[in-house]
């Protein structure tokens, strides 16, 4: 048997401890929200659903076929109260920037403008709580890091073909088990005090972007307001 076969035959028989919710790829695909409140901080997260969150990621493409992609499942109360403390310190400096902080951004439209102040919300909230999450997760990718690869060109981008892809699946196959993540990446203004919390070695190893995972209180989650997809597309020239 091939070792597709052995995966495909793997995802079939396996039994997870919680039944995938009924969605169809579209409503996936438009409801895997950034969830901040209503992440559920006391319920345990079993290390099997962290398990085929994580395999089904590794089938995410990978430039030259190449698995770099590492994940860090922090689940130390110690270890995530201090990560917390680290990126409550890095929001007060994120919410000091004006004009980049998500408070401060005007949309130019007052439904809009609204949305935005409750998303702000929603972060402010995760900025105090971020430790509390019964799971944080960050993805890393090995090999080096994007300022040795020359900033934010080709090899800059292939460093991070693989992480990206593998970490967006993750969030798909959270949300299709019911639980909630949130992309954030304002821990990296101190990204060296949270490889030092952990252990992971800064020079080789560069860390993504963080996330809570937790079961969410309720699992109805909408398709966001968003422009009109001919809005962004550009036909054969900008």
């Amino acid at each position: 048997m091939s070792r597709r076969s052995v995966f495909h035959t793997w995802i079939l028989a396996s039994v997870s401890p919680v039944a995938l919710l009924p969605l169809n790829p579209d409503e996936l695909l438009s409801t895997t929200r950034a969830v901040r409140k209503r992440l559920d901080f006391d319920k345990p997260v079993p290390d099997e659903l962290i398990r085929e969150c994580v395999s089904l990621a590794m089938q995410s493409p990978s430039g030259s076929n190449s698995m770099t992609m590492q994940f860090i499942i922090v689940k130390d109360e110690a270890k995530r109260k201090a990560i917390g403390a680290v990126y409550r310190e890095c929001f007060s400096q994120y919410q000091a920037m004006d004009g980049v902080y998500i408070r401060t951004i005007d949309k130019g439209d007052a439904v809009l403008n609204q949305q935005q102040q409750r998303s702000a919300d929603s972060a402010d909230y995760l900025g105090d709580h971020m430790g509390d999450a019964p799971v944080l997760v960050i993805p890393c990718n090995v090999g080096g890091r994007t300022e040795a690869a020359g900033g934010l060109g080709m090899m800059a981008s292939s460093v991070m073909a693989n992480i990206l892809p593998a970490m967006w699946s993750f969030m798909l196959a959270a949300r299709a088990r019911g639980m909630g993540t949130a992309w954030t990446t304002v821990h990296l203004m101190m990204e060296q005090q949270v490889a030092d919390i952990l252990g992971i070695p800064f020079d080789t190893v560069q860390q993504v972007c963080l996330s809570p995972l937790a079961f969410t209180k309720g699992t109805d989650f909408k398709a966001a307001i968003r422009p009109d997809a001919e809005t962004i597309i550009h036909w054969d020239k900008w």
